[in-house]
């Protein structure tokens, strides 16, 4: 064998390593990690990204002329930040707060807002692949807080449309147009 053989091998093995490792990189580019927390024993889910923090529950101070689902507001180390109940925004019944129930911190443009959930479950990594878009069946109001519905083993995860969060639609594309 001769040396330019030898580097003409090389240089396969190294397009190889290359291909590989570009490989590995659309693989990870492909997982979505969510911070995943309960309602009325249901999962949903939430992008990592979108999260700031996780606090446990702080004394919410209520603010007149709000929609129900708006709890109130907290001071998060001298930051005003708006509440909103989950359970009450999807039209579930009032829960109970417990020792497990938190505040999920997530930002939506450049603002914080406080998710009160019942409990942060954990944090999931999940496959595009394993991201059904929200079944044609549900209609009306469910669609505009669903992003997708992912599979993780024997479980579903509702994964969430956070910009719908604290505004209803008409309220959220009127903003987009400004």
């Amino acid at each position: 064998m001769d040396i330019h053989e030898l580097l003409k091998g090389k240089n396969n093995l190294t397009l190889n390593e290359d291909a590989e490792s570009r490989e590995a990189e659309q693989v990870e580019t492909d997982i979505v990690q969510l911070v995943s927390f309960l309602l009325d024993e249901m999962e949903y889910g939430i992008d990592i990204l979108k999260v700031h923090e996780i606090i446990r529950m702080p004394e919410i101070t209520r603010l007149p002329n709000t929609p129900g689902f708006i709890k109130g507001v907290i001071n998060l180390r001298g930051s005003v930040i708006p509440v909103v109940d989950v359970r009450e925004r999807f039209g579930f019944p009032a829960g109970e707060v417990t020792d497990l129930t938190r505040i999920i911190v997530i930002e939506i443009g450049e603002k914080l807002v406080g998710l009160l959930v019942d409990n942060v479950y954990q944090v999931v990594r999940l496959p595009l692949t394993h991201i059904d878009p929200p079944s044609e069946l549900i209609e009306g109001i469910s669609e505009e807080f669903i992003e997708g519905i992912g599979r993780l083993r024997d479980r579903l995860i509702i994964i969430l449309k956070l910009d719908s969060m604290l505004f209803s639609r008409s309220q959220s594309e009127q903003e987009a147009a400004v």
